[in-house]
């Protein structure tokens, strides 16, 4: 897998590919409520969307590629949350493509923001879940994270869990130096 930071507005080919990857997700943005109509999901919104989410202080947006090159994931990342009393950075949305679920790719995607956040000396990283979205409980308690919290997101007040997973410390190499753990690595929502 290919983890690449995008670090402008998307062109118009990766916005295709971007609001193709959105689109496939239509049951948890149904759930979610993000976008006006989960089956008619636009590449305007898309690029609303992104643009507001990259605007946020310490926002990074990774982009996974499979071996072949194709868009299968997009992570949005905080280095922390807006209120101060909050020290772990925070995954705002974790999205793979529905066509490729079940292949790996959701968890190398949080395997490689994780093994990020640790180089950055990061401890822990936290994220939130909708109180309706059981599969993406599941998909995150089974990767380590565990509940610490109950609720309200930000921006539209829906209820949701807030999960933390401690980061270990990166391995040590013989002269000291920090090692990638050799990770080439859905949540989703405003934060609480």
């Amino acid at each position: 897998m290919d983890i690449s930071r995008l670090t402008q507005p998307p062109d118009r080919a990766l916005l295709a590919e971007l609001t193709a990857l959105y689109a496939s997700n239509r049951d948890f943005f149904a759930l979610s409520g993000d976008f006006p109509d989960p089956d008619a999901i636009t590449a305007e919104q898309v690029a609303a969307t992104l643009a507001e989410e990259r605007a946020a202080p310490g926002a990074e947006t990774l982009l996974a590629r499979d071996t072949e090159g194709r868009l299968v994931g997009i992570a949005l990342t905080l280095a922390r949350h807006p209120d101060p009393a909050d020290p772990d950075p925070w995954i705002g949305l974790l999205l793979v493509d529905a066509r490729h679920r079940r292949t790996g790719h959701g968890r190398r995607l949080a395997d490689a923001v994780e093994e990020r956040f640790r180089r950055a000396g990061r401890t822990a990283v936290r994220l939130a879940v909708l109180d309706n979205n059981p599969d993406g409980l599941a998909f995150w308690t089974a990767l380590g994270y565990r509940e610490i919290d109950r609720r309200r997101d930000r921006q539209l007040g829906r209820p949701c869990r807030v999960l933390r997973k401690p980061l270990a410390p990166a391995p040590q190499d013989s002269s000291g130096s920090s090692r990638s753990s050799g990770s080439s690595g859905a949540s989703g929502l405003p934060l609480p």
